[in-house]
Parts: structure tokens; sequence; C-alpha cells
């Protein structure tokens, strides 16, 4: 009898064959569990268009989450049906109601509350805190760095395999 695979674990394979980082492969599982799940483990092969529309709707309406959120869902479900299930969905025009955009006002530190943080974080945390503000880098970015990315010389800090996939070097350090 041969040894069947399960959906899941195809849609990780693929992922995996295709580079992506791990988070996106949690989040596209996520999403695809969440799909199935709504449509009571009904097998997305089962179902298209009228299905994703519902739970996209559903996602915006019921459980009202951001546009982002609702977007993140449906690009997972697309890469279940386009590199997965081999079924393209381009030409279904899938036209779910859309999520509300949250209009946020930025909160802006001075200079002066920047130097405040600074001065109240110590140890590990100060370097962590300083690198993500005076280089710009993201959480993920300053926790893998290794002390060979770091250049004194040169005042430079490098950066590989960032989120956009592009290495870069900082140079400005607080």
């Amino acid at each position: 009898m041969e040894n069947k695979k399960k959906l899941l674990d195809i849609v990780r394979d693929k992922i995996r064959f295709k580079h992506y980082s791990i988070s996106t492969e949690k989040t596209y599982v996520y999403w695809i569990k969440q799909y199935i799940f709504f449509h009571n483990k009904k097998h997305p092969v089962e179902m298209g268009k009228v299905e994703i529309k519902q739970y996209l709707t559903s996602l915006a309406v019921e459980n009202k989450v951001a546009p982002a959120t609702q977007n993140q869902a449906f690009s997972s479900i697309l890469f279940l049906y386009k590199e997965v299930l081999g079924v393209d969905l381009s030409n279904e025009n899938i036209q779910a109601l859309r999520a509300q955009e949250r209009k946020h006002i930025p909160v802006v530190l001075t200079k002066e509350e920047v130097m405040k943080v600074f001065e109240n974080i110590t140890g590990i945390y100060q370097l962590i805190v300083t690198l993500m503000y005076g280089c710009g880098l993201r959480m993920s970015e300053v926790l893998s760095l290794r002390i060979k990315d770091i250049d004194m010389g040169f005042d430079k800090v490098y950066v590989w395999d960032s989120k956009s996939l592009k290495d870069r070097n900082e140079q400005s350090f607080v």
C-alpha cells in the first residue's frame, strides 16, 4: 500500500522547495488550516471561488481582521490552489468583502524621549535597541546578527538574508 502524504505536509514541502522563510511556512499552513476548518474539513479540491469568498468575507465581517491579515490569508489560499493543487484562480476574480482599513496616527518620539529610553535600558537590551534604532533593523535581523557582521573599523553592520531577501549594510550607529 502506498504511503499518502497529507495535504499540509505537501504544502510545507512546496514552500521549502521554493525557499520561503520558516515564518511564511507557519503562516501559510495556519491560514490554510483555518480555511479548511471554516468549511467543516472539506478538502480544498472540492471547493473554489465561492468558498474562498465566503471565508475571506467572514474574516473581515465576523473576525474583524486588518486588511493585511485578510491579504495574508488570501495569499496562503492562492498558494495552496496554484502551487499545491495546480488550480489557477487568477481568472476567477474573487471579490470578497474587504477588511476596513484602520487609520492610525503614528506615534513619534522626540530626540529627548529616545535618549531617555536608551538611558533606561541596560545590558544586551540596550545594544539590541540601539542597533534597531540606529541602523533601522527589524527584530529578526538584529537577533540573527553575528559578531563578524559588525565592522567597527568602518562603522558598518552587515545584514544577510533580510526580509526583503537583499543583503545590505547599514552605516548608522547612535
